[in-house]
């Protein structure tokens, strides 16, 4: 087998060894079933053991409530873009959006086909490197919804003075696309009416959905939508109304027992800032690269940053490449570098991309 290597890829990306090894093992044979993973019903037992287990893990993790359905569905996040307003809008709603980039601006690009939408807050004016401060809620929205961090931009809504989480007006449901920083610190699941996230990033691999949603939304949902669409079928037939992704849903357990191990979302939260740290602290001394999100808004999963100069972008990525460090390259509407730095990443990894870059500076600064 080749030599791995450090992998900042934006998603799908980096998943622990640990959890590569266990799975590894389970394509050949679930434990002692003498059937591999990929080959189990989804109706027997084997599963339904797993399924049990991972979403027991889940809500131990995340602290979430009894009165929250966890949910394991397909298409990815991006389904999650019209699936929210088909059933949760009803005739004269108006569901507001805060847009900090190009998966929000998607979002409230699909609930414009279901109802009336408002865009109460939105940093496009300086291409999304910010997360806004100033909301404009309207009258009355049926819900609120943000993506919590912006895998392309470098921004992320925090705890950080200037990119708190938004609060939304009494009545309104907050809903959130966590799927770039979901499970990458602990979580108050009692703010949001529904989270969101595709795994790809933290959870596990490409092909599952987790999205965590009060009763109350499911229960007031839309009937008049195709029964595949609707969070409620999803809810009575615990994930299974069709075959599930049975592989994804698998190793997302793995990552949630690994995450448990590591010490929970907490000791989780503070490796991720550790880990950040070490890059964001080489850059603001750098005199050749520079971050592109502001300071109160950046990131902790993707930093994104620039030389200023295309060409030397692009000569820095081969050369990263070549010492071994993959997935640099800045989305193709900003350019740049962008370095993924997912709950999975290892601190040696960014410590060995510093090095890089001081290596690289010496020479070209």
């Amino acid at each position: 087998m080749s030599e791995r290597i450090f992998n900042f890829s934006a998603g799908p990306a980096v998943l622990p060894e640990p959890v590569i090894e266990e799975a590894r093992e389970a394509l050949l044979s679930l434990g002692d079933t003498g059937i591999g993973i990929m080959e189990h019903s989804h109706r027997g037992s084997a599963f339904k053991a797993v399924l049990a287990q991972t979403e027991d893990l889940c809500r131990r993790l995340a602290g979430i409530p009894d009165d929250y359905r966890v949910l394991f569905l397909q298409g990815g996040a991006s389904s999650q873009f019209f699936m929210v307003p088909m059933n949760l809008m009803q005739s004269g709603d108006t569901a507001d959006y805060l847009i900090t980039g190009s998966w929000s601006k998607k979002a409230v690009a699909q609930a414009k086909r279901y109802g009336e939408t408002h865009v109460a807050a939105t940093s496009e004016d300086r291409n999304f490197c910010y997360i806004p401060t100033d909301t404009d809620y309207s009258s009355r929205p049926r819900y609120v919804h943000f993506t919590s961090n912006n895998t392309i931009f470098g921004t992320q809504w925090s705890d950080k003075q200037g990119a708190e989480e938004p609060q939304p007006p009494d009545d309104a449901w907050l809903i959130c696309d966590a799927s770039s920083d979901i499970f990458s610190r602990p979580l108050d699941i009692r703010r949001y009416g529904m989270i969101y996230a595709g795994a790809q990033k933290n959870l596990g691999p490409s092909g599952v959905t987790l999205v965590i949603i009060r009763d109350d939304l499911v229960k007031a949902a839309a009937l008049d939508i195709p029964e595949m669409l609707q969070y409620r079928t999803h809810a009575e037939n615990d994930s299974c109304y069709n075959t599930p992704p049975t592989f994804g849903i698998y190793v997302m357990g793995r990552v949630f027992n690994w995450i448990d191990e590591q010490g929970g979302l907490t000791e989780i939260a503070e490796q991720n800032q550790t880990k950040a740290r070490v890059l964001y602290d080489f850059l603001d001394e750098s005199v050749l690269f520079k971050p592109t999100a502001d300071t109160d808004s950046r990131s902790l999963m993707n930093v994104t940053f620039v030389t200023g100069n295309a060409d030397l972008d692009a000569k820095f990525i081969g050369l990263a490449r070549e010492a071994g460090l993959d997935g640099l390259k800045g989305h193709r509407s900003v350019g740049g570098m962008r370095a993924s730095m997912y709950n999975a990443f290892p601190q040696a990894g960014v410590e060995r991309l510093v090095d890089v870059m001081r290596e690289f500076e010496s020479k070209h600064r």
